[in-house]
Order: structure tokens, then sequence, then C-alpha cells
């Protein structure tokens, strides 16, 4: 057998086994064979192979769920007040748990069904087989649920598995994000809990001043044990008494209704059909429905460039060799401004001549980690695993695909068959390529020094049948320039800038001959590199950076990647309505801004502000000191001379003559965010702020993943808390997508890991103009209106009751039956509003997207503020006010009855009930805009279902009850002409503000309203 000592990979070489315990250093025997009986050897504990990304399991979900649930305050409040009304035996409110544990249960089933579907992913396992001496490196190791392509088999070692994997390692649960809604209704809550506490002092104290001056009623006589009471211990057990008469001011079902309109609203954004997409048959998934109505509060966008305002789809234009231009388009190619006839490179005049020509279409063909696969039923090139259409190859591979993990390969190996190099494959470390003159070329694969974001370029070394060896090497010019001969540089470099500013991405190609004791010496580092068990990545980079040097600069290509569809339109309705878009990426600064003014983020108007190294270094000047200039300059002239907003705009670059665009890199924001003094970094990271919120668009380039999670939390933190979101496409995007407050992912091009990772996934970026103006407007007008609603309907519950004290000498009577306590928000209240919150659109999705403005209206939590707030208390107020005194004002006539008989106290409570379930339910009626059968059936459906309820609990007799008190009250009361007419007076005075309101509202409401009648029309007529 042979063993192995691995450090701390992190990743596994196909699947064996692993210690569960974390050590840095590890013995590995392949195949279980014995150790050597001159080692002392402990046989191993292996974990299994499963990934676990869910957050319970059957035996502690429900303990461990509750203890989620009571970290909320609200709910270790509503926990109390249920343990102090099971001793007082009190009629129970209840606890809002049922509906969030289970939809939290259903969203963990869900990530248990996803786990089942990685960890049954089917291994074949090699055991017993040939004895192999191999020599394992980073270009062994594949990531746990690695497909196995273009063999039949493969021998592999599992070095961790399970809970070991980087997979999982890597998994780190998402936070916790709260949305401003949840927000407003802690703090609405606490207002409410001090209205409840001072409810609770007041009637508290009233009872015993009104004892000292009454003597105490023989109906209602002390016990002995009451007498003997301590005076204090029955006035804090009066106080809770109070609280448990009084907590239903404190909103318990809202909690559930708010989780259910979460959970079930977000089904809406699933299933829009506007958002499906027929090329991979998949629409919108919501992965986090706890954050709907945040996208309605959106103010800072910050997106990917590559598969996200771009389409990640690579399309070769053009090459550049020794300094001549090769532009190929159909039926013709451009030669420095003059059109040829198209055909193979040596038809072109061989401007760079044959030998440079066939060199750089070699390197084409060499450098990269393309693979040819054999035709399915579809032609297809693949690009992470994921499918993507392509024309079907030239003979001799027009039955051939190609998979690659860059679309940019892909579209360079097709560049290069256009001039007649074509790449036949790679078998046991041979490369193959067809040249122009139909012969096939052999070339033995030495090493391959993969791309990493910090070189920014990859090689290969290999050997051709000749015997040289060669290195060619491709990446970005700022990476490959300072490694190349300068006096080649000056003539490439004019076409790099050119094709960066016409929007194409560019990448240069250099070469390096190897003697033989130079590779010997590389081979010999490389494989010492590769083994080594401290610091492997730090050898391999000072090995790949040595041998990545004094090379031959051949040429320069560019690859075109479109727009998304709808690009543009979708950059100005998130513009118009008052979104700040940034723009994040890794591309060069010249490529991406040709992509914002191709977006329209920048316009032909736009004076951009540019912080990069270029000019830093302007003016021969130390950095430190340009900076410090270059930052003065700006803030002056974007902040301190630009002219005052105006109120009600929401966006300072809206106002003319103010429009700017910031250009930072990744070098320059290093430099910002980091600097050698703490004052100067608060001083920079305030003035950049400041900046780039006064300018149109901020385009941030040469950006690392984990800079791009720095701006957002730079921006999440600032002053205000502004919410942002940030979208993208790829891996490198998680960072700043879980950073935001909503993330959004593209089921593109780079994989799943957006998606995966985000709060919401979308096929296409123009699907994000929709998911904001017209859903985000809505859920958070929706539930804006649902806690509003909710707080103001138990006032009016909760007021008369307090009332009701002052005239019952403060015993703590119910003024309603219990049974009207229990069900007035589990059943006569709760459905008309959930329905509201699930369907209303008080201005109709057309209006909504087409006029982007309207977002702006709800920004800012509007709905939720203050003045709003205390609107809703107040009207709670005055209609809790008008229900108890005009019941009491109907029983100054003491013969109500036709027989001359008296109502009793359950006849008072019972109408003042009616008129309270009337009130706030034709209140929500007239707040609705929409009408769906939905709201009829649920409104009516539950004043009927009251009135039903009424008879048939007051009409029989219960033998469960001990005490009957609503026996035939409610049918008595209806017999009374003067309780008709009181319950009907008293609905309409209490809806006579609502009603002056709709009369009078504003005239540009109006005419919303008249637009949306007028789109809903025609959508009729269509259907």
């Amino acid at each position: 057998c042979f063993r192995m000592r691995i450090n701390d990979l992190g990743l596994f070489i196909l699947f064996f086994g692993g210690d569960e315990g974390r050590v840095d250093n590890r013995t590995i025997y392949v195949g279980h064979k014995s150790c050597p009986p001159d080692e002392a050897f402990i046989p191993p504990k292996f974990c299994d192979n499963r990934i676990v990304s869910s957050k319970y399991t059957v035996w502690n979900f429900l303990p461990k769920n509750l203890f989620e649930q009571f970290r909320r305050i609200a709910n270790f409040y509503f926990l109390i007040i249920f343990l102090v009304q099971v001793r007082a035996n009190f009629q129970l409110s209840g606890l809002p748990f049922d509906f969030v544990t289970l939809s939290q249960g259903y969203e963990d089933w869900l990530r248990h069904k996803a786990d089942r579907e990685v960890n049954e992913y089917l291994v074949t396992v090699l055991e017993d087989g040939q004895r192999i001496r191999k020599s394992l490196g980073p270009e062994n190791l594949l990531l746990k649920g690695a497909n196995l392509k273009n063999t039949q088999k493969i021998c592999g070692v599992a070095v961790y598995t399970g809970m070991e994997t980087k997979m999982a390692l890597n998994y780190q649960g998402k936070s916790q994000k709260r949305s401003a809604v949840e927000k407003s209704i802690n703090a609405f809550l606490l207002v409410y809990l001090f209205i409840l506490v001072s409810k609770a002092f007041v009637c508290t104290t009233l009872k015993y001043v009104w004892q000292t001056k009454h003597d105490e009623p023989w109906y209602n006589e002390k016990t002995v044990k009451e007498k003997d009471t301590n005076k204090y211990l029955k006035m804090f057990t009066d106080f809770l008494s109070f609280m448990v008469l009084f907590n239903f001011i404190i909103p318990v079902s809202m909690y559930v209704t708010v989780e259910m309109q979460k959970f079930l609203g977000s089904f809406f954004i699933t299933w829009d059909k506007d958002f499906y997409d027929a090329e991979i048959n998949e629409g919108a998934l919501v992965n986090t429905s706890d954050l709907n109505e945040e996208l309605g509060q959106v103010e800072y966008v910050f997106t990917d460039k590559t598969g996200t305002l771009t389409q990640n789809n690579m399309e070769f234009i053009e090459c550049c060799i020794d300094g001549f231009q090769y532009k190929h388009r159909e039926g013709a190619s451009e030669l420095d401004g003059f059109c040829v006839t198209d055909g193979p490179v040596n038809k072109i005049q061989q401007k760079a001549g044959r030998e440079k020509e066939e060199l750089f279409l070699r390197a084409l063909c060499l450098c990269h980690t393309v693979k040819v696969k054999e035709s399915t039923n579809q032609n297809l090139d693949q690009v992470d695993g994921l499918g993507v259409h392509e024309e079907v190859l030239d003979s001799p591979q027009k039955e051939k695909g190609f998979i690659a993990s860059s679309p940019d390969e892909i579209a360079l190996v097709k560049g290069a068959m256009r001039y007649g190099f074509t790449f036949l494959g790679l078998e046991s470390k041979e490369m193959k390529i067809l040249n122009r003159n139909k012969d096939v070329e052999t070339y033995e694969l030495l090493h391959v020094l993969n791309f990493d974001p910090v070189r920014r370029r990859m090689s290969v070394m290999v050997r051709p049948k000749t015997g040289e060896i060669l290195l060619f090497c491709k990446g970005a010019d700022s990476s490959i320039f300072p490694r190349v001969k300068q006096n080649e540089v000056e003539s490439i470099r004019t076409h790099v800038e050119r094709n960066a500013i016409d929007g194409y991405r560019t990448l240069c190609v250099a070469y390096k001959l190897l003697s033989a004791e130079e590779y010997a010496k590389v081979d010999a580092d490389l494989r010492e590199a590769r083994l080594a068990l401290q610091d492997r990545d730090e050898k391999l980079m000072a090995v790949y950076n040595q041998v990545e040097t004094e090379m031959t600069l051949i040429g320069a290509t560019a690859v075109e990647d479109q727009l998304q569809e709808e690009a543009a339109q979708t950059m100005e309705a998130l513009q118009g309505a008052g979104m700040k878009v940034w723009v994040l990426t890794g591309d060069k600064m010249e490529t991406a801004k040709s992509t914002c003014y191709a977006c329209g983020l920048f316009t032909k108007h736009t004076e951009l502000l540019e912080l990069t190294l270029r000019t830093l270094e302007d003016g021969g000047r130390r950095r430190e000191e340009r900076l410090h200039d270059l930052m003065s300059e700006y803030h002056k002239k974007a902040v301190q001379d630009a002219p005052p907003v105006k109120s009600g705009i929401t966006r300072s670059w809206s106002v003319a003559g103010n429009d700017y665009g910031f250009i930072i890199d990744g070098a320059s924001l290093s430099m910002v965010l980091s600097t050698s003094s703490e004052s100067n970094s608060n001083c920079y990271k305030k003035l950049f702020l400041e900046i780039c919120k006064n300018c149109t668009a901020v385009l941030c380039c040469r950006m690392a993943p984990l800079q791009k999670a720095q701006i957002v939390r730079l921006v999440k933190n600032s002053e205000g808390s502004p919410i942002t979101l940030s979208i993208g496409d790829g891996a490198n995007d998680v960072s700043m997508i879980l950073e935001a407050h909503v993330g959004i992912g593209i089921k593109g091009k780079e994989g799943r890991q957006a998606a995966k990772n985000s709060d919401y996934a979308i096929i296409k970026l123009k699907h994000l103009k929709k998911l904001l103006l017209a859903h985000g407007h809505l859920y958070y007008v929706r539930i804006a209106h649902l806690v509003q609603y909710f707080f103001y309907k138990n006032l009016c519950f909760i007021l008369p009751q307090f009332l009701y004290q002052f005239f019952c000498g403060f015993s703590q009577q119910p003024l309603y039956d219990a049974a009207y306590l229990t069900m007035y928000n589990i059943c006569f209240t709760s459905m008309p509003i959930l329905a509201y919150s699930l369907l209303e659109q008080h201005i109709c999705i057309e209006v909504l997207l087409e006029n982007s403005t309207l977002y702006r209206e709800i920004a800012k939590n509007a709905m939720l503020r203050w003045k709003l707030f205390l609107y809703w208390t107040a009207l709670g107020i005055f209609h809790g006010l008008v229900f108890f005194f005009g019941v009491r004002f109907l029983f100054s006539n003491p013969a109500l009855q036709d027989n001359g008989q008296v109502f009793g106290n359950w006849s008072y409570g019972t109408i003042v009930f009616t008129v309270l379930v009337f009130t706030v339910t034709l209140k929500l009626s007239l707040d609705t805009r929409h009408w769906t059968w939905i709201n009829h059936f649920v409104i009516w459906g539950s004043l009927a279902f009251y009135v039903f309820f009424s008879f048939f609990w007051g009409g029989i007799i219960w033998p469960f009850l001990k005490h009957q008190r609503l026996y035939f009250v409610f049918a008595n009361m209806l017999s009374s002409v003067s309780a008709w007419l009181v319950i009907i007076l008293l609905i309409l005075l209490s809806l006579l503000p609502e009603i002056l309101l709709v009369v009078l509202r504003k005239p540009h409401v109006r005419n919303l309203t008249k637009t949306a009648q007028k789109y809903r029309k025609l959508r009729l007529k269509k259907c």
C-alpha cells in the first residue's frame, strides 16, 4: 500500500474517507491496508459523505425552534402573558407560534430535500486496484458534486468527506436579515406595550382609590383568604389581572398573519409568468420570504457586470498580432481599416508574418482548459455544466462541442478555428490541434499554471514533437505587460485600449521558450511546492511568478459580451425610481466604462470623476498626497458646490447641472479604506461616501470579491442605514449578495452559487424591474397597511374594555363574552385583512412599471412613519370612544325592549362588539382599491359569519359551559328597533371621516385610479 500526509486541503480527491476531528496533518492508508508493524496506528473513525445544510432534525426541531422564537422580545412577552392567563384561569389568547413554526419547518424540509439530492449522488469506487506511486496536487482535487466526463473510470482517494469537504466547511448559515417593516413593528409594539402597562397601572390605582371611598358591596364580599392576603401582593395580582384583561391590545395574531402574508405572498413571484424563461424552463425562485416588503424599499443597487449587465455570451471579434489588427466579420475581414477578402490569416497580406500568426493561433489553441466532448442529441457547448446553444462546429469537429469553466475560453478556441487552427482535444496528456494545412500537431501537456484572481493570468507548458519546451501565457493586460519585453508593449497597448473603449473584453497573449535546464528547475520546483505541507499556495505562486517573466508578447484578443436584454431600460427605470446604481466588476476600467455608457448609467452629459492608479500617479507626487488632493477636489465639486436639493426630490443628481459619475479601481479603494492613519481612513471613507451619494452612478472596476462586499457593507452602515440590494450571477458575487439587505442571484452561465446563496433568484436582469417596481412596491404597501390596521383594530377592541372599568368599580369585569374575545382576531376580522395583504393593488402593475417615480412615494419606510402611526392610533381612539359612549347614550333609556324589560351588561357589550366588527371590516373595504371575488367573499362572509355565530352561540344551551352569558342575548338585542338604529348610526358616524377622505382624495390619486381601471379594462379585453 502507499500512504500520504495531507495538510488541511479542505477539498477531497474522490471518495474514500476522512477523520472526524479537524487536524493539521493526517495519515491516510489507501484501501484499508494494514499499518507497518514498526509504527503505532489507531484505526480512524471515518465520517460519512453526507452534506447537511438544514437547521433542524426531527429530534431537535421543537426545542431549537422554540428557542429561536423566544429570542424575540415580543414572543417572550406573549409567553409571559400566556402563563399568567393559565394561572389566573382567564380566557387564553394563544401563542403566535403555530404557523411560524410550520412555515419554518416547511422551509427546512426544502433544505433537507436539497441535501438528499446532493447526498444521493451515485459514485463508483475502484478498490484494490493496481498500486501506483502518485504525487497528488491541487490539480487533482475535485469539489464534491463534480461530474465525471470524458472518461469511463477514475482512481480516486477521498481526502475529506461529508461535513469535512470544502463545500461544508465554507457553508455558513445565512445571517438573519430583518426588514425595515419588522423594525417598525417592534417600535410600535413598545408604544402599545407602554399603553398596556399604563392602562393596567391606572386601573389598579383607581381600584384602590374607589375602594377607600365605597364600602364592600354585599354581592362581592371578600373571603377570609382574600382578607388575609398581603395588600401589596394583592395590588400586584390585580395589576397582572388588568394586564391580562387588556393584553388583547397587543396584536398577537398580527405576527401569525404577517408570516402567512410573507409565506403565501412569495408564491406570486414564483408564479409570475413574466419571470419564466423557456430556454432553461425555469422561473423565479424565492429563498427568503421574510424580505418581500424590503424589495419596495431599495435605495442602492450593486450589480456585477459580466453575466448580469451583459449576457456572458462571448463572441470572438478581433485580434491583434504583433501590432496588426485582424478583424473577422462574416463575408469580410478588416485589416487596419482596409477591407479585404475573408479567408485564413495567410491571405490577409501577412503583415505580422506567417510565423507570428501561427504562433499566436497555436497559443489560443493550447493555452486553456477547454475539453472536447462528443455530441449528444443537441449541439451544446457547456460552461460550468450548463448547456449553451451554439452553432454547429465545422468539419471535422461538427459532431463535437466544447466544455469550459469560462465562456471566454470557448470564444477564443472558436476564434482560432475561424483562422484555420482547430483544437481537437486532450488525450492522455497530449493536446492535438489541426493546423491550416489540415495536419494534426501533437503537444505533450507538461504543466498547467491555473488562473487565479490574484495573478489574473494562466499558463501552460507544452512540448511539441520537435522537443523544445514552450510556455504560453494569457491574461489581463495589467498582468501581462510588466512581464514581457517593454519594446513590444506600446504597439499592442493601443489596440487593447481601443478595444476596451469599444466595450470588448481583452486578453493579452505571450510565450516563452524554455531551455532544458530551465524546465528541469521549474518542474522540480513545482513538484516540491505541490507536495509542501506548509504554505503550499504561497510556494506555488512564487514558482509561477518566477517562470512567467521575460516573456515575448505576441498579441491580444477582443471578445464581445453583449448587453442583457432591456438592460438600458432596466437601469433607467431603477434610476427613475430613486435608486443609486453601482457597478462592481473585476474587469478593466475602459471595458466597464463602455458598458456603463451602453446601459445608460453614464451619458454624454455625465462628468466623470476618476480615482484610479492612473490619476494617482499623475503629477509625479506621492500617491497619498495625490489621493488627498483628488478627494478634496471631487468633494468640493460634487458636494460643496452642488445646488441644494429641492423638496420632494430624493436624488441629488436629478437637479439640473449636477450630473456626475464616479470611477474607482480596486487599488485606489484599498488606499481609501486602509490608510496609514485611522483618522485619515475615517475621513476618506466619509468623503468617498459623500461624493458617491451625489453622483448619478458609481463604477468600481478591478474589484476582488472581498472588496465588493466591503463596499456594500460601507454603504449599508453609512448614515441613514440605506437599504441595499446586490445582484450577480457568479460565485465571486456571493460575498456581496450575502452582505446586502437583499441579495438577488441570476441563474446565469457561471454556475448556480449566486442563485443558491441569494434571497431571490431571477433569470435575466430585466426581471429586476418588475420585481422591485411592481412586486416590491405592492408587497410593501400591503404589509404596511396590514401592520397599521392590526394595531388600529385592536385599539378599537380594547379601549371600550378600558372605559368600562370606570363604570364597574374597576372590578376587572370583561365587557365582551369569552367567545368574542377569542374569535375577534381569529375568525371575525382576520381573513379580510389577510386577503387584502395578498391581493390589494392600489395601483395596477402596468402603471407601476410605466411610472417608476411612484416607487419614491413609499421610500424610506414612508407608510410606517410615526406620523401615520399616530393617525391610525388617533383613529382607533376616536372609534373606541364612539363605540362605547354611543352605546352608553342608548342605554340612558332603561326600557329598550317592547316588553319593557331592560338590557343587561352582556347586551351592552354585545352591541359595542357588533358595531366594532362591522366598523373595522367596512373600514377595510373602504381602503380596498382592487376588488376580486375573494375580497368580496371574505369581507361579506366574515360579517355574515359573525351574525350566524352570535345566533348559534347564544341560541343553544351548551352543557360544557358553567356560565352561558350570551343565551339569547344577540336575538333579544336585534329585536329592539333602538338597538338597530344605534348600530347603524354609530357605524356611519365612525366611517364618516373615511368617506370624506375618499371623496376629497388628492386629484393625482384619483387619476392613477382611473388609469389603473383603464389598464384593467384593456387587460380584460385582451383576455
